[in-house]
């Protein structure tokens, strides 16, 4: 008989609230509900996410997103085989929230319950959405994070470069925020850079002279800060300015990680894998110029290039309920006394690239 599992997902791990179904049948996994309560608005006046108004937003919402998901699903809590849960990494209010109302669903309905990795989430998408085959490279690049992996299996990855500093999507918010731009800066910077010069302005590519897969974004939000002020007139900046300021800038980060995914993928085509394939996933892969040029670099080292749709790129509770499928076919459960977890590496056998403290590596 094939194997059907039905889970429930969880996410709260930064500023979206997220709840989902998801069901493994026939070999393949099914969306069967995906709900996400944005918290965009509640942070619009402070230029960034509030830790402490996030993590009272989740506790708010977490029961009413899981309700709905459950009712979009036409399922109740008896046809469920387990709940999963982000435990980590994250902002340690939204991710606790998150970790005592999935513990509540499990003690109550007695259900298992799994912690999981909110980074092996990101990396395990494409096998949800495209079936991709053990192993395959991962560049995941969020708000966050920035990294590339080898993902050999559920709970098996080797990160084989990453950022040493900001990763690309803090380096776009923090360039929206000098330029006056609205919040998340992804997608506003996208829009600007569609009306400007990218070659006007000359912004470094770090640690292109080095090699390695290892990036750098903090000095180049620097650059853009002393060439935005190179052009201010009285404290005013042109429209056409900033256009070209973003297009310029876009076109650094998106230059630096197409040839870090070459790098990247020149080491893990050296594994001779059975069916290459090199997979984007996290926020910043929505931005179409930077999705472009990873695409071109992946077919030119022969790898099927995957980004899965936009609303599974981003934060979301499938790709939670789905790590927990992968965990769950393999035997992986936890109790009630896992516990949130602020830093938590997928590969823990990796040097700390962002330094480490009493609660942990970073990254």
């Amino acid at each position: 008989m094939t194997e059907t599992l039905t889970l429930l997902g969880i996410e709260s791990s930064c500023d979206d609230t997220a709840a989902a179904v998801v069901r493994f049948e026939d070999g393949r996994g099914v969306v069967l509900a995906s709900v996400v309560a944005g918290q965009t608005e509640l942070h619009a006046p402070f230029g960034g996410v509030v830790p402490e108004l996030a993590a009272r937003a989740h506790a708010e919402k977490l029961d009413h997103c899981v309700e709905e998901a459950l009712a979009r699903a036409g399922l109740g809590l008896a046809d469920l085989d387990a709940v999963a849960v982000t435990a980590g990494p994250g902002l340690i209010g939204g991710v606790l929230s998150g970790v005592m109302c999935a513990k509540g669903i499990a003690a109550g309905a007695g259900l298992p319950l799994l912690g999981i990795n909110h980074l092996a989430g990101h990396a395990l998408t494409p096998r949800l959405t495209d079936g991709l085959v053990f192993p395959y490279l991962m560049l995941l690049v969020s708000g966050g994070h920035c990294q590339f992996l080898i993902v050999r299996g559920p709970e098996d990855f080797s990160r084989i470069g990453g950022t040493i500093d900001d990763s690309p999507g803090e380096a776009f918010d923090k360039t929206a925020k000098l330029l006056a731009l609205p919040q998340p800066g992804g997608p506003a910077v996208e829009a600007e850079a569609a009306k400007g010069d990218a070659r006007r302005f000359a912004f470094p590519r770090p640690l292109l002279d080095r090699a390695g897969c290892d990036m750098s974004f903090s000095g180049l939000k620097t650059a853009l800060l002393r060439a935005r002020d190179g052009v201010m007139v009285m404290g005013h900046l042109h429209a056409q300015d900033r256009a070209d300021l973003c297009a310029g800038f876009q076109a650094a980060v998106a230059d630096v990680l197409a040839e870090k995914s070459r790098r990247a993928l020149a080491v893990y085509l050296a594994e001779n894998p059975t069916s290459p394939a090199f997979a984007v996933a996290g926020g910043v892969s929505a931005n179409m110029t930077i999705r472009a040029a990873l695409e071109t670099v992946s077919a030119a080292a022969g790898a099927g290039f995957v980004a899965p749709p936009l609303a599974l790129c981003t934060d979301n509770a499938a790709m939670i309920a789905w790590a927990g499928i992968e965990r769950f076919r393999e035997g992986g459960r936890d109790d009630l006394t896992i516990s949130a977890r602020p830093r938590w590496p997928l590969d823990a056998a990796a040097p700390a690239m962002l330094g480490s403290g009493k609660k942990g590596a970073k990254a």
